[in-house]
């Protein structure tokens, strides 16, 4: 979901639009708050809304109202009450979870100052337990831990649940979810994100979800730079590029860009190169993904000897009219590589 920094913070639209189930009891059970509606996001509502009791709510908000339209539309015939709200902070009020999907910190910052200014406080007497927020957002560890600070003083729980599978895993259900949380929490979430995908591991306290998935999606940008640059390597000298595939998945090199999502045309059929890199997981998301664990590793104070070289190549690729908006895959295009 590409948004301007200042649209996520303008979170205000108009006209709800919104549709009541018939209930046989009028008890309500559980209000659930959605934010963030892109490739992921609107996936994750949708699987999210297919899991939820016929009494419970579903409140969703994005600041692209056709999505909320859409989504609303075909979630109005069965199941959970479904709402498309007007504001963030509309969104979050009587929630008892709040599910956010954002494209960058200064978006999170922003949508849950909304919540806690207009959300969260305004309805305390209403609440029965403490409102959860799980923020499936890719950001760094330090952003997310000083908007967990600032939920924890207005009353509510935060963890930061970012996800690994992609639009695939999102629209199967599949995803798995790095969770960053004290423990004793993750009996309140685990239930909801196991409605969205299929492993929920926990990292360790707030922000190391964060910190795993970055740590995870670095490892995944220098494989992929070493798959392509092997694949074009072998070819060069003429070895078929299935045969070259198959030594390297039985022998060391082996790893998720060589096996799953190779990035030489026609190895795997079902992989984003063998349709002219369409799909997957785009290259300016990894390259923002990069620049994240860049930014973490500073942080920590953790040397990355090939993170400038990396980021240099992501950085160039995705300017390429040949690369732009395509699978990160197609650095094995940009360098070259033999299609």
């Amino acid at each position: 979901m590409r948004v301007a920094a200042n649209a996520w913070q303008r979170v205000r639209l108009a006209g709800p639009m919104a549709r009541r189930a018939f209930s046989s009891s009028p008890a309500r059970l559980d209000c659930y708050g959605f934010i963030g509606l892109g490739q992921m996001g609107f996936q994750m509502a949708k699987n999210l809304h297919g899991k939820l009791a016929s009494t419970d709510t579903l409140q969703l908000f994005d600041i692209n109202t056709a999505a909320v339209q859409r989504l609303t539309k075909e979630l109005a015939t069965t199941g959970a009450i479904v709402k498309g709200v007007s504001s963030v902070a509309e969104a979050a009020r009587e929630a008892d979870y709040v599910v956010t999907v954002l494209p960058e910190p200064v978006h999170v910052r922003g949508v849950y100052e909304e919540i806690l200014t207009n959300g969260l406080l305004s309805t305390p007497a209403t609440r029965s337990k403490k409102p959860v927020f799980v923020d499936c957002s890719t950001i760094d560890p330090s952003t997310s831990r000083a908007v967990a600070a600032t939920v924890a003083e207005a009353g509510g729980v935060f963890v930061d649940a970012p996800m690994s599978g992609g639009v695939v895993g999102a629209t199967a259900g599949t995803l798995t979810f790095m969770l960053g949380c004290p423990a004793a929490v993750v009996p309140s979430v685990e239930p909801l994100l196991l409605h969205m995908g299929r492993r929920v591991l926990l990292c360790g306290e707030q922000g190391a979800g964060l910190a795993a998935k970055l740590a995870n999606n670095y490892l995944l940008a220098i494989n992929n730079i070493g798959t392509a640059e092997a694949m074009n390597l072998g070819m060069r000298w003429g070895l078929d590029p299935k045969v070259l595939a198959n030594v390297i998945n039985v022998s060391t090199g082996k790893c998720w860009p060589s096996e799953i999502n190779n990035p030489a045309p026609g190895v795997v059929p079902a992989a984003p190169a063998s349709r002219d890199y369409a799909g997957g997981f785009g290259i300016a998301l990894m390259r923002k993904d990069l620049k994240l664990a860049i930014e973490a590793a500073r942080e920590a104070g953790a040397k990355l000897a090939l993170a400038e070289s990396a980021q240099n190549l992501y950085e160039t690729a995705a300017q390429d009219e040949a690369c732009r908006g395509r699978d990160f895959s197609v650095v094995y295009r940009h360098l070259g590589g033999k299609e």
